[in-house]
């Protein structure tokens, strides 16, 4: 079976690293597998490297920077209005280039390539995975919705993304809940730790002193500035926050930039006890480097990564349990919730944890344990394969 991955971005936001270990997850069951992304990146390069084909088509700036995340309706509008001239010729250099593919199955992960692949046609079945609500993105959802019909499977990453497709599309495409994979040979407590102080340019801190940590793309709900008004509230020698990453995608208007958040910063008087990393390629490390691990997202989550990731590690995690991250831990048994967008509740359970390292290590254990046990690599290549076999879209064996 040849399967052709399409991405729209070519960086390693939580959206192409899935995209990355079910590519390596087939590869390994027998497929034969390329990568064709909408602009070049780190993704791209590990692709490469790997020894995989790897092709970037970029579009047009009009089709590049179009999308509803975070903009007024009026300005998706208008974004429209300026990619309908290019779009048709584009969409035929895409379809040229799936049909150059020889794939028998084009696997998509992002709503431009789940657009440009139905628009496309091609001979080859398509799956969507979704890694993102579409319901709330007005003319996504009418969009995608309308070419559901070519799509033959759609793969989501949990039972919140599932539901919020099912009343986008109906009963017009097959829709399979298949969770994230952590690589828990490559997560894992024990392994180097990164220099978080020297990354944000920060002098180095006491042994002493908690790291408490947001890792997270610049996205606007992905809650960091809830993260710097909860350090603000903390006392000032608790702990060093670090927000660790930085924005990944194109789409006009969607990300903070990292001025906003150290105006905020500064604001919040905070400034010489947070750091800003930046992106860091080797996240496990930066996992191993923190004692507690945030996430804060002010809306509903499609699943939230760095959760499992960071208690594959054996981190104490901090959570807000809405959407799809509800479904990857267990309230105070494995990692703590929190309520959304509320930086005082965030505060309390983060010091909590920063004055009780025995309930770190309680926490950061049966978390480790968790993810082994619910979002290795085998069960998720598993479930990706059950999918295709449901929708009848060719046949690799089920774990090596």
């Amino acid at each position: 079976m040849r399967v052709v991955f399409l991405t729209s971005s070519g960086q390693l936001g939580g959206a192409e690293r899935v995209a990355l270990e079910a590519l390596h997850g087939l590869l390994a069951r027998g497929a034969t597998v390329s990568l064709l992304s909408l602009e070049p990146g780190p993704l791209v390069d590990e692709v490469r490297r790997a020894g995989i084909a790897a092709d970037v088509l970029s579009p047009p700036p009009e089709l590049t920077e179009l999308g509803e995340a975070g903009r007024p309706a009026m300005s998706v509008i208008g974004g429209l209005g300026r990619a309908v001239g290019p779009l048709p010729r584009f969409v035929k250099r895409f379809a040229a280039a799936l049909d150059a593919s020889g794939a028998d199955v084009v696997y998509s992960h992002g709503i431009k390539t789940h657009v440009l692949a139905a628009l496309s046609r091609p001979s080859a079945p398509i799956v969507w995975h979704l890694h993102d609500y579409v319901g709330p993105r007005a003319l996504s959802a009418r969009l995608l919705r309308w070419l559901s019909r070519r799509a033959k499977l759609a793969v989501a990453v949990s039972e919140s993304v599932a539901s919020d497709a099912r009343a986008a599309f109906g009963t017009r495409l097959p829709i399979a809940v298949v969770h994230n994979p952590v690589d828990t040979t490559r997560f894992t407590p024990e392994g180097p730790r990164a220099d978080l102080d020297g990354l944000a340019g920060l002098p180095a801190a006491d042994v002493s002193m908690v790291r408490v940590g947001l890792p997270a793309t610049f996205a606007r709900w992905k809650g960091h500035d809830v993260f710097l008004r909860a350090l603000a509230a903390m006392q000032p020698s608790a702990v060093r926050g670090f927000v660790i990453g930085g924005p990944v995608y194109r789409t006009a208007g969607s990300q903070w930039t990292l001025e906003e958040l150290r105006d905020l910063a500064r604001e919040l008087g905070i400034a010489d006890r947070v750091g800003f990393t930046g992106l860091v390629a080797d996240m496990p490390s930066a996992y191993r480097s923190l004692d507690i691990a945030v996430h804060a997202s002010t809306s509903p989550e499609p699943f939230g990564l760095v959760i499992p990731e960071a208690m594959a590690t054996a981190r104490a995690v901090v959570a807000v349990p809405s959407g799809g991250a509800g479904e990857l831990f267990a309230d105070g048994v494995n990692a703590v919730g929190v309520p959304s967008g509320d930086p005082a509740a965030l505060a309390a359970a983060v010091s909590a944890l920063a004055v009780d390292p025995e309930r770190r290590r309680l926490l950061g254990t049966a978390a480790r344990e968790h993810v082994v046990a619910r979002f290795g690599r085998d069960r998720f290549v598993d479930g990706l394969l059950g999918a295709f076999a449901g929708a009848g879209i060719g046949r690799l064996p089920l774990r090596a």
